[in-house]
């Protein structure tokens, strides 16, 4: 029975820019859990190879060119994949982008681009999802948030702006789409271990050295180690889990300090 819970044979998923990294290591952990994976982006190059790696693996997998932030293509696309695939069942706002640029420097138009990727898109994708959702009595929603939802960091103010948007927006949906059985929650990544963080994880480099010391686990994430919160909330485990955010971090939110066993 509990194994059963965490089940998902038989449902849709669409992660969101899953071609790459974290979005594709949660979509590889739904995929293992049973569902049907569906990931879009905006180039058809990057996406046919995630498509092939997913497939690789052995998992149910298709692929979705379209803006998240193209409300029109948006609209169509799910409408697409519904008839080309089924009812999206789960959905994964994954698809962000970060500009790391000071206050004083930035330009109004990059900071709304980063505000329009990572927090209005998944205002679009939501929308036009849950739609179906509620007309089919249930779905899950994880709204891919960060420990910028609740943290400021030097010179990425778009990025923790609409982090920090995007974790009340998920409480505001859950607030609307509990009564319909929509289970709307965020998972809030720490620091892992991907390509794009490999050059600095290295012995002596002050920023891994500042991670290590400041993690209670005493190191960086791997991918998969977000795979459990993503099937949990997936899962019929969460049916009465709404407007919550799971930070999976190490324990990086937990404390002000080094971790216990570090001098």
């Amino acid at each position: 029975m509990s194994i059963n819970l965490f089940d998902l044979t038989g449902k849709i998923a669409l992660v969101t820019g899953g071609v790459h990294g974290l979005g594709m290591a949660m979509a590889k952990g739904l995929g293992n859990a049973g569902a049907t994976i569906i990931v879009n982006n905006n180039s058809n190059d990057a996406l046919n190879e995630a498509v092939k790696e997913y497939r690789s693996c052995g998992l149910n997998a298709y692929g979705y060119v379209f803006d998240v932030t193209d409300d029109r293509a948006v609209e169509d696309a799910i409408a697409k994949i519904e008839t080309e695939v089924g009812p999206i069942d789960i959905l994964v706002n994954n698809a962000g982008i970060i500009k790391r640029i000071p206050i004083v420097e930035m330009e109004t138009k990059d900071f709304e681009l980063v505000v329009k990727v990572d927090l209005v898109g998944p205002f679009i994708v939501s929308k036009y999802v849950a739609k179906g959702m509620i007309k089919r009595g249930g779905g899950k929603i994880i709204n891919i948030c960060s420990m910028m939802s609740e943290l400021g960091r030097d010179s990425v103010s778009a990025y923790a702006a609409a982090k920090g948007g995007l974790k009340m927006l998920t409480r505001s949906m859950a607030t609307e789409w509990a009564k319909f059985n929509i289970q709307t929650n965020g998972i809030g990544p720490g620091y892992f271990a991907t390509s794009q963080t490999e050059p600095i994880r290295v012995d002596g480099h002050p920023f891994n050295e500042f991670i290590m010391g400041r993690t209670p686990a005493g190191r960086w994430g791997n991918p998969e180690d977000l795979q459990g919160a993503a099937i949990f909330l997936s899962s019929k485990a969460s049916d009465f889990v709404n407007g919550h955010i799971v930070y999976v971090d190490g324990g990086i939110l937990a404390t002000i300090g080094k971790p216990s066993n570090e001098n």
